[in-house]
């Protein structure tokens, strides 16, 4: 019993020494920012790597997510008549949880895992500490670049799966199904608003910033060469998606009290 209690001692000690941790982060992040130091050429190299980098995983992942989302409302509803109403449902779960979630998910795969990889290789090869040396601090020239690139790309990828879910989602259920295209339009723009797109741009925004303080988190803690790099690849990759998903149910208990469905656009 004594030694239970101990593990689970050090263990939630363990999780408040790493909450601690991404708070430091966060506020050398903070006054990275106010002093102004962006580097704009570290700035548009992560905007490629994280925005455009990403457009075509975030696709197909919207696309694909929307269409089968689209084939089982309309599986369903078609026993109760309301065929139509499958495209209101797939836009306001695409704008309000299936676009942003998904993308964030996605993105922590791919980007996050990336930023761990090349931040704990330049921290096991002491390549952080030269920056030191020359007198550049690591969180001005490592992560406030991408958190700059992330918080811009997120939003936009972000409404690129939604575009692509809702519009595949239309091919399978009009074309596919011959749902009357005048009727599933309508139902869709009728019950789909700036609102439900808000929602959802706000969630991309704050899942970003998630995403690049846990991953470079982790790179910046990485040890024990290359088994320390793959080990905090991993952990940033785990760690980010179960954040979202835990950050996302917040979300969207706070934010459906502010944009409740059915507001007015």
């Amino acid at each position: 019993m004594v030694g239970i209690t101990r593990k689970l001692g050090r263990w939630g000690l363990d999780r408040l020494a790493y909450l601690g941790q991404l708070g430091e982060l966060t506020q050398q992040i903070g006054v990275s920012m106010l002093r102004g130091r962006w580097r704009p050429r570290l700035l548009g190299e992560q905007l490629v790597a994280t925005g455009f980098g990403s457009q075509l995983v975030v696709i197909v992942t919207g696309a694909f997510v929307g269409a089968v989302f689209g084939f089982q409302v309309y599986a369903k509803f078609k026993g109760y008549a309301l065929e139509s109403a499958t495209g209101a449902m797939v836009s306001v779960a695409m704008c309000r949880e299936l676009g942003p979630v998904v993308t964030a998910l996605m993105v922590a795969g791919r980007v996050g895992s990336a930023m761990a990889a090349e931040i704990g290789t330049m921290k096991v090869t002491e390549q952080i500490d030269a920056l030191r040396a020359l007198g550049i601090h690591p969180v001005d020239y490592l992560v406030t670049p991408r958190l700059l690139a992330m918080m811009v790309s997120m939003p936009l990828l972000i409404a690129e799966a939604i575009a692509f879910g809702i519009l595949l989602s239309y091919v399978v259920v009009v074309e596919g199904f011959g749902v009357p295209v005048a009727y599933y339009r309508n139902h869709t723009l009728a019950s789909t608003n700036m609102e439900d797109v808000s929602i959802g741009m706000i969630k991309g925004f704050v899942f970003g910033i998630l995403i690049v303080i846990i991953s470079c988190h982790r790179g910046l803690h990485a040890e024990n060469g290359a088994v320390g790099v793959g080990r905090s690849t991993t952990e940033a990759m785990v760690t980010s998606a179960l954040w979202v998903l835990i950050v996302n149910f917040f979300l969207s208990l706070l934010l459906n009290l502010i944009f409740p469905y059915g507001s007015a656009a």
